[in-house]
């Protein structure tokens, strides 16, 4: 036979038939292909692992994108509208400087703004707010306030209320008591303004502690004295998003004075990520993900709920399986409860699973002195 790849061959043609008397009375043949197939899976398995990996590690990107462009752009935003602000207060600044007040009424504004400014707030309904508003605009207005919409925004964030403005009124006079109330609330604006910075500035550290605290990127990766909680908590943290943005809730219930265990901190928030992620992934409609925590003279326990459709009793038994899944093409690749397992086994611990339409939960026990090394 000719062939055009490769020249002349000789090819040597086996019925299949024959193939498993060939397998019996031929022991080096047999061993040929249960090494060769035994590499090929192998290998198999280790790509799919890689790839399970790197779908979880795009959905956590994906996600941390998200998380980390809404406090940016609330910085940027904020960073330009705080120079806006900014540019008009020289005009405030003049009205004050032509001001004709004493020592003692200078000293009145300067503690009236530093009260508001440090005093503790409880947050006001929609309601409360709605009738501040109308309170401090008439008031304003019949002082003869032209901007007094622009006024009240600022004077309603640090809540303060009509008797305040009564007291500032009378302290200061008719002549001076607009040119006042300009100068003080462009102060609220500014330090309203300067925390929503701060606070957007907070919440993308918080990330980034997050991930430092998930991925142990800046520590050792060998077995140690770990807390569980804090890698829950981080995972929770990388998780949020998703949670929020299709409406579930999160009930999360962590036992006080949990013992550390030993273990692989990575390797754990891995087992963490992968299970609430399937949980969140079985919600279909507005649902509730559960992370409850306790302990014993032995172990510390980990309850994972969610209230989903649940897993069928009949592939109940196979989920830990490699390569089963019940997502679609492109979604999964059935390796993360296997990975979960096997991580879980590493530690010595125990993974069960309970479900019913509604209460689906997984039940992890990890001991908290093992023979690891």
């Amino acid at each position: 036979m000719l062939c055009h790849s490769c020249g002349e061959s000789t090819i040597f043609r086996l019925h299949r038939d024959l193939l498993g008397d060939m397998i019996r009375h031929n022991y080096e043949l047999t061993e040929c292909l249960v090494h060769t197939m035994t590499t090929r899976v192998r290998e198999f398995a280790k790509v799919e692992t890689q790839n399970e990996k790197l779908m979880a590690l795009g959905k956590m990107s994906a996600g941390l994108a998200h998380e980390l462009n809404n406090p940016a752009s609330a910085m940027a935003r904020s960073g330009k509208e705080l120079k806006k602000h900014l540019s008009s207060v020289p005009k405030k600044f003049k009205a004050v400087m032509a001001m004709n007040v004493s020592e003692g009424e200078i000293d009145k504004v300067n503690d009236f703004l530093h009260e508001k400014l440090t005093a503790p707030k409880k947050p006001l309904s929609l309601i409360e707010k709605s009738n501040l508003e109308d309170d401090l605009t008439d008031f304003l207005e019949d002082k003869g306030l032209d901007e007094a919409e622009d006024i009240v925004g600022a004077l309603i964030d640090f809540q303060i209320q009509e008797e305040d403005l009564e007291e500032m009124y009378d302290e200061l006079g008719d002549q001076n008591f607009a040119s006042t109330m300009a100068w003080i609330s462009s102060q609220l604006i500014t330090e309203k303004m300067v925390q929503d910075i701060g606070e957007a500035a907070d919440r993308i550290s918080s990330l980034i502690s997050s991930i430092k605290s998930f991925s142990y990127m800046d520590r050792s990766q060998d077995m140690q004295k770990m807390d569980v909680h804090e890698g829950i908590q981080s995972t929770v943290k990388l998780l949020e998003h998703k949670i929020q943005k299709q409406g579930h809730q999160l009930d999360l219930k962590l036992a006080s004075n949990l013992p550390e265990i030993k273990g692989m901190p990575g390797e754990l928030n891995q087992v963490w990520m992968n299970i609430l992620a399937n949980g969140i992934d079985a919600l279909e409609e507005k649902g509730t993900i559960g992370i409850r925590t306790s302990f014993d003279d032995e172990n510390v326990k980990i309850y994972f709920t969610d209230t989903g459709k649940g897993i069928p009793e009949e592939i109940r038994s196979r989920i830990f399986e490699p390569f089963f899944t019940t997502k679609g093409i492109g979604k999964g690749t059935g390796l993360g409860l296997d990975i979960t397992k096997k991580i879980i086994d590493k530690h010595e611990g125990t993974i069960k699973v309970t479900s019913q339409p509604g209460n689906t939960e997984f039940r992890i026990t990890l001991p908290i002195d093992n023979n690891i090394e």
